[in-house]
């Protein structure tokens, strides 16, 4: 069956919309306010009613890049975010400990380049959400590397509703016979061969019942944009 993408990771992101609607400058400011005021771009009041779930991977810190781009640490802070779904390739201790210090419900999967530190880390695992099951990978095993019919096959397999999958360092968001794809991207845009040019990025999931709302931060240049991705549950 054909896939049919939310948003294609080839495609560049859209600033200025969300999802197919378009937002007006009043509130492209507030928004602006909000992010400045939270961290994430969340007012307070939507702070207690949401489960935020962060997906990042593929950091490669210290091998291949210093550490996270400042940016990014801004803006990924304790206390907002109540779980961690990382696809691995972190490399050293510090990293992961740097991620349980953002909450203590971090789930990882083994990578490529994970020190022995990782050594009892799976390969894939499964996680329950709200009302939705996660399925988390690395991805190196699925071939060919970022294939989204590949994907969806591992995803059936694991009879999840989201599958969170690394590897490839260019975020993507997909949705497959109503179940959904994602890829995280490089949180530090770590170089590879097969794609120099990919941005660094990372996907906050905000879960509210049988919804979820994907929110994509890539930082382009200097200035990190926002790409929302919206999926409900069949």
């Amino acid at each position: 069956m054909r896939p049919t993408p939310f948003c294609l990771s080839s495609r560049p992101p859209v600033t200025q919309s969300v999802g197919r609607t378009r937002v007006s400058r009043r509130d492209r400011r507030h928004a602006a306010r909000s992010r400045r005021k939270t961290g994430l771009g969340f007012t307070h009041d939507d702070d207690a009613r949401m489960v935020l779930v962060l997906c990042i991977g593929d950091m490669h810190i210290p091998h291949r890049v210093a550490d996270l781009p400042p940016k990014f640490r801004s803006l990924l802070v304790p206390g907002k975010i109540q779980h961690v779904l990382c696809t691995g390739d972190v490399c050293v201790k510090e990293t992961y400990d740097y991620l349980r210090s953002l909450c203590a419900d971090v789930h990882a999967v083994r990578g490529n380049y994970d020190g022995d530190f990782a050594a009892g880390w799976p390969d894939a695992k499964t996680v329950k959400i709200g009302d939705f099951k996660f399925g988390l990978t690395h991805g190196h095993r699925v071939v060919p590397h970022g294939d989204v019919n590949a994907l969806a096959a591992a995803q059936r397999a694991m009879n999840v509703d989201v599958l969170v999958s690394g590897t490839c360092r260019r975020w993507g968001a997909h949705k497959v016979e109503d179940r959904l794809i994602v890829n995280p991207g490089s949180a530090t845009g770590a170089f590879v061969s097969e794609d120099p040019d990919a941005n660094p990025s990372f996907v906050l999931i905000d879960v509210d019942g049988s919804r979820a709302t994907c929110y994509v931060y890539e930082l382009c240049g200097e200035e990190v944009k926002v790409e929302k991705v919206e999926y409900s549950k069949a």
